[in-house]
């Protein structure tokens, strides 16, 4: 399976075969059948051909994906219609057969577009480009309308005379852009509240398990990305699922979790304190007393004396 690395966006374009971007930081791609042909095929054979394909820039695509396989890492990608990828620098992905819809958009911009400019760490806020793609924003017909809109703004500037008005317009644009592109994830988050559930229970299975196997004591604390990896998803696509369902984030139920176990262990006259932490995989038995006296606002000691008089 070839395997391309492309360090700069023009030669992206070369290898594709597309014009040579109007700005080697920045290009915007719209791709749509003739009207004539739309009558018998609407359409479009992207890659026929096994490919992998890494790049040291952003992008940003809007495809009707109908048939194919697109892969992100590990996952494969969810064909649904109406759908914003979202790519990081360095980021992997592959793809095969992939049949698009007759009209997409493909937006590319590099690090040195935005640096020194508000975006460039705005940018670093919007978790959705470090999701797998198969955790893709899939758009609603209304949000459909609203997202191309504003890829054929940036599309116009992009392709107007060059002034000094311009990067501003298209950043502006852009900016827009990916606040709704935010927007519309929550949205997504909260109408996949089963979904949302199902990962939540998975979550905590695992911990459980974790807990079962003594794993704490041999392991320590599982991360972030340890449960994000147990449940093959991105461990930001994870954090948000649950912030949204919980109102609270992984670690703090991790935290939780934690907490609960100590709340038996500590009752457990043959373990101290510092045993019990070690028990639970906390390296520090300071750092366990603070996690507890957080969550149930009290310490480890005064919540045995506590429980000493019942």
């Amino acid at each position: 399976m070839p395997n391309f690395h492309f360090k700069s966006i023009t030669d992206f374009h070369t290898h594709f075969g597309l014009k040579t971007p109007e700005n080697p930081l920045f290009s915007i791609m719209h791709s749509e059948l003739d009207p004539k042909e739309k009558a018998s095929c609407d359409t479009t054979d992207l890659s026929e051909d096994p490919l992998v394909m890494n790049c040291d820039f952003y992008a940003i695509s809007f495809k009707k994906i109908i048939s194919g396989e697109f892969i992100y890492g590990r996952t494969k990608y969810d064909c649904t219609n109406g759908s914003l990828l979202f790519t990081a620098p360095n980021q992997t992905v592959s793809f095969k057969g992939i049949v698009v819809s007759s009209e997409s958009y493909h937006i590319a911009f590099h690090k040195d577009y935005i640096r020194n400019l508000d975006i460039y760490e705005k940018i670093k806020s919007y978790n959705f480009f470090n999701y797998n793609v198969n955790e893709a924003l899939h758009l609603s017909p209304k949000e459909e309308l609203i997202i191309k809109d504003i890829f054929k703004n940036i599309k116009a500037e992009y392709h107007n005379n060059q002034d000094e008005f311009s990067k501003d317009i298209i950043i502006s644009q852009l900016e827009t852009l990916l606040k709704y592109a935010d927007r519309f994830y929550k949205r997504q988050f909260l109408n996949r509240t089963d979904d949302n559930k199902i990962l939540i229970t998975r979550f905590k299975d695992i911990l459980n398990s974790y807990f079962e196997q003594n794993l704490l004591v041999e392991e320590g604390i599982p991360t972030v990305d340890w449960m994000a990896d147990q449940l093959n998803v991105s461990h930001r696509y994870m954090s948000d699922t649950i912030k949204a369902e919980t109102g609270k984030t992984a670690v703090d139920q991790i935290n939780l979790f934690l907490v609960e176990e100590a709340k038996s262990l500590l009752l457990n006259p043959k373990l101290s304190i510092s045993e019990t932490a070690y028990q639970l995989g906390f390296e520090y038995p300071q750092y366990f007393t603070r996690v507890f006296k957080k969550k149930t606002g009290m310490s480890p000691k005064a919540y045995i004396q506590a429980h000493s008089l019942n």
